[in-house]
């Protein structure tokens, strides 16, 4: 599975942007899909999850409000809508996929679980 996001840059604060990762899968609608971030000096965080389906979504506290996650099975697309965005949420953004246990929500929220990633977008949040 091959992973391309798009869509970060230079933002003000409080401003918006939407990122996109565009799975190369036959099947991606059988996989959880993850964003996560990591900025300098500071290990790899999560950001949101969204289930193989788009029904269930998980969002770390930091972000809750701010984000949401969605997805396009039809077009084998993921995204990121940031809004609000602060100075804090500048970092390089990953998506990533994985296979949900069974009987669980569907999303995945630790890294160690995503077996394919993205290369990266860089979103700077800065005046």
């Amino acid at each position: 599975v091959q992973l391309v996001e798009s869509g970060g840059g230079l933002v003000q604060p409080g401003g918006s942007l939407r990122l996109s990762c565009e799975a190369s899968a036959r099947t991606f609608s059988n996989y959880g899909m993850g964003w996560f971030r990591q900025s300098p000096g500071k290990g790899r965080e999560i950001v949101a999850a969204i289930s193989w389906h788009g029904g269930n979504q998980y969002y770390t506290d930091s972000v809750k409000g701010r984000f949401a996650v969605s997805r396009d099975n039809a077009k084998n697309t993921v995204y990121l809508q940031m809004d609000s965005l602060r100075s804090e949420d500048t970092a390089v953004y990953y998506c990533a996929a994985g296979i949900p246990t069974p009987f669980g929500l569907g999303y995945i929220v630790h890294d160690f679980e995503y077996k394919w990633w993205g290369q990266g977008t860089q979103v700077t949040v800065s005046s």
